[in-house]
């Protein structure tokens, strides 16, 4: 199929999705095959909708473990962009002269 042929789906059949996923806690083949959905599709729906307050909720965990492993990743990205921020600052305040 062409590029640009495909089915359109709109924004809140997108987010719908990606809250079902994080809900049932389902792997993205499976919800792939069961909606009709290219799986790459569904991944790029999660990269722009899964952390919006809405769907990231419901995110549930399979264990302390995974949860723990999350709050990690994710400060490790807050740090590291906490980091640029300050360097950034630093950069832009030197004096020009």
């Amino acid at each position: 199929m062409p590029r640009g042929t495909g089915k359109r789906y709109d924004e809140a059949f997108k987010k719908e999705t990606v809250k079902y996923i994080a809900e049932n806690n389902k792997s993205v083949a499976q919800v792939a095959r069961e909606m009709d959905v290219n799986e790459n599709t569904l991944y790029n729906w999660i990269k722009k909708y899964g952390q919006e307050p809405e769907v990231k909720s419901v995110q549930s965990f399979s264990s302390a473990e995974a949860e723990v492993r999350a709050l990690r990743k994710e400060m490790r990205d807050l740090k590291e962009e906490n980091e640029i921020l300050k360097k950034a600052m630093h950069y832009f305040a030197k004096d020009p002269r």
